[in-house]
């Protein structure tokens, strides 16, 4: 680590790949010849036009999106995208939801304003630790889509095994796993994720949607924004976008695309969580919150056997020099997110630092 830089577990906004700070700090003043810095310059210029285009193309080859997907760069992160999917898809007025945990349960409230909401598996009898069996979930005929988020950033539990859904539209929060490892669009009707926890910064969520999913006739009291047809139609330039957050997110296709591609990213992960993850399963103090087959490789909670000692490892853990290890305010605990850019030694100091406070606190 450079710059003082200190290892920062944070769920999100989180860390970014070094390399790409220092490209964008490079021409912060001045980019490519331009005289000004991507936050000043029009989002209707040429410069920013290939930019914008730059990334799209990068995300495109960097996920295989086929032709008929429209990729779209919107404003508002996940809380909009809860509203959004709701009122473009739901057709007929019904969507169907796996609950998996606080994100999951989000997604439904708002998805209830709009139509009618079957939760069709749920984890909530074990406090979310785990996946449900999806592979035989009862979905009426009316449903326009079943929605699942497929890692639950705060409860630490991932899809490794897609839902059967009998042939309805699958849509995919893909928040805090977005990049991290290989994707089959073509499974998907929809997949989103805001980008402040594995590609970029705060403020806009990336959206990949099939072309047929583009409704005109929306009802009307759907906001012209909130319509994806709405941003498909004008190249995610219907109004000023998050220029900055698309420049930066463009840097990091850039940077993956060089570095092996999802391939690497997700070996380097599965390495990554194997170290944090074997030591929590021989460790007396610590203990993983989810089931071992449901595990994400970006989120890892776990906890000690009071709250006052999850307390003290996070007090500990700041002097030692690492940051926002402790767990989400609705669960409590510990819990490091260990993105993309988060480097193997981060997640082995980390490990070093737990095991001398068990040893201390034995």
């Amino acid at each position: 680590m450079k710059y003082g830089r200190t290892y920062n577990f944070s769920a999100g906004p989180a860390m970014m790949p070094e390399p790409v700070l220092e490209e964008i700090a490079a021409e912060m003043m001045n980019y490519r010849g331009s005289g000004m810095c991507v936050m000043e310059m029009s989002h209707r210029s040429k410069v920013f036009q290939q930019i914008r285009d730059e990334a799209e193309a990068d995300l495109r080859k960097l996920m295989g999106i086929p032709d008929n997907y429209k990729v779209l760069f919107i404003q508002g992160g996940g809380t909009v995208q809860f509203a959004m999917v709701a009122m473009n898809l739901m057709k007929n007025g019904v969507g169907c939801y796996v609950e998996t945990g606080a994100w999951s349960k989000k997604a439904i409230a708002e998805a209830k304003k709009y139509g009618e909401v079957k939760i069709v598996a749920s984890s909530a009898d074990k406090n979310f630790s785990y996946i449900p069996d999806c592979s035989n979930l009862d979905i009426p005929d009316s449903a326009d889509y079943v929605y699942i988020c497929e890692n639950e950033t705060i409860n630490g539990t991932t899809y490794f095994q897609l839902p059967e859904t009998r042939g309805k539209v699958l849509v995919s929060d893909q928040s805090s796993m977005f990049l991290s490892r290989p994707c089959d669009v073509s499974r998907y009707g929809l997949i989103w994720g805001g980008v402040q926890k594995n590609v970029g910064p705060a403020g806009m969520a990336v959206v990949i949607i099939r072309e047929d999913l583009l409704r005109e006739d929306l009802p009307k009291f759907v906001p012209t924004y909130m319509s994806y047809k709405t941003h498909a139609d004008n190249d995610s330039l219907y109004n000023t976008p998050n220029c900055w957050a698309i420049y930066c997110c463009g840097k990091v296709f850039r940077y993956l695309l060089e570095n092996g591609g999802l391939e690497t990213m997700h070996r380097r992960n599965e390495e990554k969580a194997k170290i944090l993850y074997d030591f929590l399963d021989q460790s007396k103090l610590f203990t993983g919150a989810v089931r071992k087959e449901d595990r994400s490789l970006m989120n890892v909670p776990f906890v000690t056997p009071s709250k006052e000692q999850d307390a003290d490892v996070v007090s500990a853990s700041k002097a030692a020099g690492f940051d926002n290890l402790k767990g989400h305010k609705s669960v409590g605990g510990l819990r490091a997110s260990i993105y993309n850019a988060m480097p193997k030694e981060g997640v082995e100091a980390l490990v070093e630092f737990l095991k001398k406070y068990e040893a201390e606190h034995a």
